[in-house]
């Protein structure tokens, strides 16, 4: 077993309009203990939040200024994938982890991401909320059943077995995340991201099993059918039609 060494963590955290929750995430990010003694950046970046966010996380970072957090703003809204981009444009950590200003997913199984890692099998891990022992919130079965179409149509095209394509916990060595031509401003980040890592060579992909703690639409989540529509636009376009992976070719 080859052992990586992996010195600081890039967690990239977009927000728009999570003003009521964006402290109790950011409690829990700061208070996860990565193993090895990985070090965290934190990276916001505020999608032009209608609400007060930015000063939420202003506030937030006056109170706790060794947290390592940085804030990026959108000065219009773009987007969830607009607002990666930004997130993976200024991270400086060996690999990065993308999470939810919600509270759906938790970080304490960053670890959990990073085990295949820091073993030294995988450049890529995505976090399944369909697979493992961990507890899953029981919501909506239209949802469930569209995920699954998802995930199998980017399967078929990809050539890939993974069972949560449109999971937010996925973790990617920065470098080559960085090197990747993403073009999607908003959710059809996952299926994009997903087909062109499919195509990188020698690309070693591994799956790991996490909870989900999943929102209702009252409690703030956000996205609906007419994204499910764009995603399977996308699984077809960054597939079958748009072959350029890499930003310089």
């Amino acid at each position: 077993m080859i052992t990586l060494t992996i010195t600081k963590l890039s967690v990239v955290i977009p927000a728009y309009n999570e003003e009521r929750t964006i402290h109790l995430i950011l409690d829990k990010v700061r208070a996860v203990s990565l193993k090895n003694n990985i070090q965290k950046e934190i990276i916001i970046v505020n999608d032009c939040s209608k609400d007060d966010t930015i000063g939420a996380v202003q506030r937030y970072m006056s109170q706790y200024p060794d947290a390592g957090i940085q804030l990026y703003s959108h000065e219009v809204n773009k987007g969830k994938g607009a607002a990666l981009h930004t997130g993976i444009e200024k991270a400086t950590g060996d690999y990065l982890i993308i999470q939810d200003a919600d509270l759906e997913y938790d970080p304490q199984e960053y670890n959990i991401l990073l085990q295949p890692v820091l073993d030294g099998f995988a450049d890529v891990v995505y976090g399944s909320r369909f697979m493992g022992g961990n507890p899953h919130r029981i919501l909506f079965f239209w949802h469930s059943i569209g995920n699954k179409i998802l995930t199998f149509a980017s399967n078929a095209l990809t050539n890939l077995n993974l069972t949560d394509m449109e999971t937010c916990y996925k973790l990617f060595r920065t470098e080559l995340i960085q090197s990747l031509l993403l073009k999607e401003k908003r959710f059809g980040f996952e299926p994009e991201v997903t087909a062109k890592i499919s195509r990188v060579p020698k690309i070693r992909i591994y799956e790991v099993g996490i909870s989900y703690y999943g929102r209702t639409y009252e409690e703030g989540k956000k996205i609906g059918m007419k994204d499910g529509f764009r995603a399977i636009y996308c699984i077809l376009k960054y597939n079958l039609f748009s072959k350029r992976i890499y930003k310089k070719q």
